[in-house]
């Protein structure tokens, strides 16, 4: 994602949002690949990286008068924080997330990704692939909980930690190219 809009004296918010985004999403991604288990770190990244990061950053946006980044940052911060009220359940009475309703849940994200894809098709190369990786990924993960493969799933994860090291690329693309001024990264 790259910032447009008006001009604004505040920072371009863009990076912070994918560090969060990219930091969080190979950390889960390594889980749902099988190389970690999902514990306390996952949950708390996902808190603190993934979900406070990426809101703090899309209200920058909302500041920026960029509605793309302002919809994608803020949208995907508070689903880390659904998602980790869904796994934690700290509401007793009402019944855990089965894999259909994640099917849903996920299949969801999927067609809202999509659309926000296409939106990128105006944006840099780097952040199509992040948006198209991302889609591809809620694909995965949704048919994985409404079929049960575990092949599926590993898959996604594959695809999940793709899709974190590309945002994370496009963050540190941004920073080190207004740093130094220049298209040190391209993107």
């Amino acid at each position: 994602m790259s910032t447009q809009g008006t001009s604004s004296n505040i920072a371009n918010p863009a990076p912070l949002g994918l560090l969060g985004f990219g930091m969080t999403t190979c950390l889960l991604n390594l889980h749902n690949a099988g190389f970690i288990s999902l514990s306390i770190v996952i949950i708390a990244m996902g808190f603190a990286l993934g979900g406070a990061a990426q809101i703090i950053a899309g209200i920058m946006e909302f500041k920026k008068n960029n509605t793309f980044g302002a919809t994608a940052f803020t949208a995907y911060g508070f689903f880390w924080w659904s998602l980790i009220l869904i796994w934690i359940n700290p509401f007793s009475k009402i019944e855990a997330a089965d894999p259909m309703s994640m099917g849903f849940y996920l299949g969801l994200w999927f067609v809202f990704t999509g659309f926000m894809f296409i939106g990128t098709l105006k944006h840099n190369r780097a952040s199509q692939v992040v948006f198209g990786s991302l889609t591809l990924l809620f694909l995965l993960l949704s048919l994985a909980n409404f079929t049960g493969s575990e092949s599926i799933h590993t898959f996604a994860g594959y695809v999940g930690i793709f899709c974190g090291l590309s945002a994370l690329y496009n963050a540190f693309g941004q920073i080190i190219n207004q740093e130094f001024n220049k298209t040190v990264m391209p993107l």
